[in-house]
């Protein structure tokens, strides 16, 4: 089972008031619904969408819609469901504010149907449920998305996510528009609008340890740079003091560039703190890491210097 289908099982078992499910059921029609002559139909591959649906029109509307289930490939055994309405239809699309009251088509809802944050967030669930999929935190990428065949309903959705701070974008698809958030904390806080604790919690597990992970990655790398700066700097210190040896007479060179050379040649994997460290312990002479690096940027110059 993916965790699409686990999140919308989740939405499906909660209990919400009767203005919410009006919302829900005005988003699923709003979207998905083929409006005829006589009836309207609701295409899904969702079993549990499917009741969902067909619960939502006998409980608010005290009808029975029929429904219909047609295999789409034996093999996965999915099956396309759908759920026809045959009573009250024009009712039902005015109500749910699919239509107008003279029977133009409406992609935005009136107010009354999306009045207040909670009937938003059940108008979203409700898009959710019948076109919207999170990909599982799993994955590489965190991705949630809608698709919809209907631009201005597209536009509608991202609209209404703005409205609720979550920062969607909307893209044009050959024969479709896709919705979608990619941000992960954005995509949890949209599981918890969903209602979906368990699928949340799933998802919040799977994220902090990809964080934790990434940080472990980034600290590992950063420390290996670290350690391979130091390799190069203790090379390039190496090399001047042979450099110096060879230039000047090293017994008249000053103590201090001396004591510097004896105690890099001797530890020569030594970080310059760690030499400070080491020349202060053994010659009583205390030396900063500042110190050191003043001493090389010295040997350097009398290397260089025609």
């Amino acid at each position: 089972m993916s965790y699409t289908t686990n999140i919308k099982n989740e939405i499906i078992n909660n209990y919400y008031t009767l203005e919410e499910n009006m919302a829900e059921l005005s988003a699923i029609l709003n979207i998905e619904a083929e409006i005829g002559k006589k009836d309207i139909k609701v295409y899904t591959e969702n079993i549990g969408v499917s009741r969902r649906i067909y619960t939502l029109i006998k409980d608010i509307y005290g009808i029975t819609p029929s429904m219909t289930k047609t295999i789409i490939n034996r093999l996965g055994k999915k099956y396309l469901i759908e759920i026809s309405i045959n009573e009250k239809k024009d009712f039902i699309l005015k109500d749910l504010s699919i239509i107008d009251e003279n029977g133009k088509r409406l992609h935005k809802p009136q107010n009354y149907i999306i009045d207040t944050d909670e009937e938003k967030k059940a108008y979203l669930r409700g898009a959710f449920m019948i076109c919207g999929s999170i990909n599982d935190p799993k994955t590489s990428r965190y991705h949630a998305e809608f698709i919809i065949h209907d631009k201005k309903t597209a536009q509608y959705i991202a609209e209404l996510l703005k409205s609720l701070n979550y920062n969607s974008r909307i893209l044009k698809r050959e024969k479709h528009y896709m919705v979608y958030i990619k941000e992960a904390e954005s995509i949890s806080d949209f599981i918890k609008l969903l209602n979906a604790t368990n699928s949340l919690f799933y998802f919040e597990d799977i994220r902090i340890y990809r964080d934790h992970k990434n940080m472990t990655n980034r600290l590992n790398n950063c420390e290996q740079a670290n350690i391979e700066k130091i390799i190069n700097t203790s090379n390039i210190q190496l090399e001047n003091i042979r450099k110096l040896k060879e230039k000047v007479d090293f017994d008249l060179l000053d103590e201090r560039i001396k004591d510097v050379c004896i105690y890099k040649e001797k530890y020569p994997e030594s970080s310059m703190q760690e030499l400070a460290e080491i020349i202060s312990s053994e010659t009583g002479k205390p030396i900063t890491k500042s110190g050191i690096n003043h001493r090389f940027r010295k040997i350097s110059e009398i290397v260089n210097k025609d």
